[in-house]
């Protein structure tokens, strides 16, 4: 069955794994993520691979403010236009609108801040997706608790930690922020990248999902969180949105594989193979998955929801994918 991992960052550049995306029928959709000075580096890399568009496809972002910049705005939406005509089949705003960045008035940047209608109009008015990762799961406000399944990330990664950082908007500011921005722009595809940020409930994702036609959300980096969930809600979840959630791993090579030695490749490509095929286990089989070490309910996806779920999804919120 063709699939589409619709929100990956992964170099893969060399042969054997071009083989291994052959076997599995699997085309990427590589992510810019707009963080650090040399993001749009490394956002040109994911284009030159997307010139190979078998395997490949991009989503690009767009430079954080800069409040003394009169022009910020045009600049962004200039460059958009740019890597729109390079192939881009999305743009990306990134969490740390809303949990990093500040107004010169020393408030947090919100997604729905009125400095960037023009842009979110500019990308209604093309037809273009905007994959929104917006906040962070609740876990991230929470205190650290070895059996939740972000504890890996947030434990090596404080400064993402919100838990008693009172000066810091909680998960619902944020998320309110990006409803907003839903309502606002009512034709603009929204895809919620990581469940939305609503990972904890897959009810809380439905009721969003039934407030605004134009979001879907992608899997990425949160299949697990599904799986802590009843396994007959959240399979019902899929059969009533079967239309609105796409496939994503989120796994992350920035290292070209052509850089590395045979064995350090072939470590990685196994590593790439095995993560799909626990995936794949999750939302195909009806029996009970090992993942780690826990076993948990498979949810058994129909044919018919599996060919949406992995690649049909994509390639109607993204057009050109």
């Amino acid at each position: 069955m063709k699939k589409i991992d619709a929100h990956i960052h992964y170099l893969g550049d060399h042969p054997d794994c071009l083989e291994l995306f052959d076997q599995l029928e699997l085309k990427l959709l590589n992510v810019c993520v707009a963080h650090g000075e040399e993001w749009r580096q490394r956002g040109e890399g994911w284009r030159q691979l997307a010139e190979d568009d078998r395997y490949f496809a991009w989503c690009t972002s767009f430079d954080l403010p800069d409040f003394d910049d009169s022009e910020y705005i045009e600049r962004v939406i200039a460059q958009l236009d740019q890597d729109l005509a390079a192939g881009a089949v999305g743009c990306k705003i990134w969490k740390n609108i809303g949990m990093e960045v500040k107004k010169p008035s020393g408030e947090y940047l919100m997604a729905d801040d009125p400095l960037f209608d023009p842009l979110y109009a500019h990308l209604q008015e093309k037809g273009v997706t905007l994959l929104a990762h917006l906040g962070e799961p609740l876990a991230c406000w929470q205190p650290l608790n070895e059996d939740n399944p972000h504890y890996g990330y947030y434990s090596v990664h404080p400064e993402w930690h919100m838990y008693g950082k009172p000066d810091f908007p909680s998960h619902q500011e944020i998320i309110d922020a990006r409803d907003r921005l839903l309502a606002k722009f009512p034709k603009l595809r929204v895809v919620g990248a990581h469940l939305g940020s609503l990972e904890y409930d897959v009810a809380e994702i439905a009721r969003r999902l039934d407030q605004f036609p134009n979001l879907a959300v992608d899997t990425s980096a949160r299949m697990r969180d599904l799986t802590y969930q009843d396994s007959e809600k959240v399979k019902q979840f899929f059969a009533d949105y079967q239309d609105r959630i796409l496939f994503g791993t989120d796994i992350v090579q920035r290292q070209p594989l052509s850089d590395m030695s045979p064995e350090e490749r072939r470590k990685k490509i196994s590593y790439f193979g095995s993560r799909y095929d626990m995936e794949m286990a999750y939302f195909e089989s009806p029996q009970i998955v090992q993942m780690g070490d826990r076993e948990v309910q498979g949810l058994g996806l129909s044919e018919e929801i599996l060919e949406k779920f992995y690649r049909e999804n994509a390639v109607c919120w993204y057009p050109g994918l």
